[in-house]
């Protein structure tokens, strides 16, 4: 086999490739010959079977793997003899013709073929000396407590039901049927449906008209289903409900006190009032690690600038885009409602695109020269993580993420980013700011540019991590 370099341009590297025949010819019988001693036929004693009688069997087929391991053999020595550190799988382009195919087949004719690849950029990683990076850190506000403590007990509150008319913050139980032009549609019937009033739990503009309703009273509430609405069918239409009002029920009071915590599963008020500390806590910690990290990634990015492969920012852009476009989607909103073209923001989001894999790229680098590794007690940990976000489901993801290594992948890499971010602020001048919860939470401009996943990966594997 002989590969010669064709194309040697930025990033991307081509080479032809060509298996003379009489290489497929010895591979292909050696193919043969283990397989005589293996293959049963009808009127054959086993290990005799004539070598000719095979060919004419499974020649083809054989050739064909022949062919693919040729492939593969020429992809892994273009690799190997050039050292090259590859950001994406090799694009082989096999001949067309068919006298061309036919004489490779029949081993009568050498393969030639071409390997086009994209090349992970070399860079030199700048020096963190000087590097000074400022987090925001604040105190949970008991008052933030007081609320969260406020929220739980109005939806746990006791309700009783009452004489006289709803209000708002009542609770009315109704059946309804809903019809659209006349027409009941799907999943527009219920009974026995409790609607707190207020709760904005209902399409808008159904509670409000439950306001005044009595027991047995029977009213038609008429509105409409937002432009965004999840089942297209409905959206932006408008419905007529008949409901009838089965009972009317009022809140009642519900006591802060050590006996309310226990009604929910608490030893104590005090008990509760650290568990939802602690949680309003960890959700300070990682907006506060959210705003370092943003700000360390955009010094790295200041300092980084090389040619990426295109193949992995177009591939971080179809990512992007696929969302950006679902987001409007679901928002029942246009480029044009944001002030904005779809030309304009293709071109905007793809130089985010461009920055996250650069900083992958830089990361990659960070944390190959520093040795970071993933272990494998961390991928399972992170598996098992993601499977407690499906309950109910927790085996058929662990099966999924074990028995698909790209899956894995995917679990690998933001553990090894975080381990490489950490690695970074070690090294640089963070100094802790006190500010409020409404400065810590304030929305930032610009894109938070975390690396894109397949880059880091990319740069991982090739680094062992």
């Amino acid at each position: 086999m002989q590969a010669t370099e064709t194309l040697s341009e930025g990033l991307k590297r081509e080479f032809k490739v060509v298996v003379p025949a009489t290489e497929l010819e010895s591979k292909l019988s050696s193919e043969l010959a283990g397989l005589k001693d293996r293959v049963r036929i009808n009127g054959f004693r086993p290990g005799k079977v004539p070598v000719a009688h095979l060919r004419r069997l499974y020649g083809q087929s054989l050739m064909a793997e022949v062919v693919q391991g040729a492939i593969n053999d020429a992809n892994r020595q273009i690799v190997e003899d050039n050292a090259l550190r590859l950001a994406g799988e090799p694009k082989v382009t096999l001949p067309e013709d068919k006298e061309e195919i036919d004489a490779v087949i029949a081993a009568k004719g050498d393969l030639a073929f071409s390997v086009a690849v994209e090349l992970l950029p070399t860079f030199e990683l700048k020096s963190l000396e000087g590097l000074a990076l400022e987090r925001e850190v604040a105190e949970v506000p008991e008052s933030e407590v007081d609320e969260a403590i406020a929220r739980i007990a109005r939806e746990s509150r006791p309700f009783s039901e009452k004489d006289g008319a709803a209000e708002a913050g009542d609770r009315v139980l109704i059946d309804f049927v809903g019809s659209i032009d006349g027409t009941p549609f799907e999943g527009g019937s219920s009974q026995d449906i409790r609607v707190e009033i207020g709760s904005n739990s209902f399409i808008p503009g159904f509670e409000e008209q439950l306001i005044g309703a009595s027991k047995d009273e029977e009213r038609t509430i008429v509105t409409t289903f937002p432009e965004n609405y999840q089942a297209e069918h409905l959206a932006g239409k408008e419905a007529s409900f008949a409901v009838t009002v089965k009972a009317v029920e009022a809140p009642g009071e519900t006591a802060l006190d050590d006996e309310f915590a226990k009604g929910i599963g608490f030893d104590s008020l005090e008990a509760l009032r650290n568990v939802i500390r602690g949680t309003i806590e960890r959700d300070f910690q990682t907006q506060t690690r959210r705003k370092v990290k943003k700000e360390l990634l955009d010094a790295l990015d200041a300092q980084y600038d090389f040619e990426l492969p295109p193949s992995l920012v177009d591939q971080e852009f179809a990512g992007v885009w696929q969302q950006v476009v679902s987001d409007l989607k679901q928002a029942g909103r246009t480029f044009e409602d944001e002030g904005t073209t779809e030309e304009a923001s293709k071109a905007d989001y793809r130089k985010i695109a461009e920055r996250r894999v650069r900083l992958g790229l830089v990361l990659a680098e960070v944390g190959d020269r520093a040795s970071v590794s993933v272990s494998d007690d961390e991928v399972t940990r992170g598996v098992v993580e993601r499977a407690r976000q499906f309950p109910g489901q927790e085996k058929a993801v662990w099966d999924y993420y074990n028995k698909n290594p790209q899956a894995l992948a995917e679990i690998r890499a933001p553990i090894f980013e975080e381990k490489v971010v950490d690695h970074l602020l070690a090294q640089a001048t963070v100094t802790d700011r006190t500010v409020t919860r409404e400065e810590l939470f304030a929305d930032e401009d610009g894109e938070e540019a975390a690396p894109a996943p397949d880059a880091a990966k990319a740069a991982g594997d090739d680094a062992g991590a």
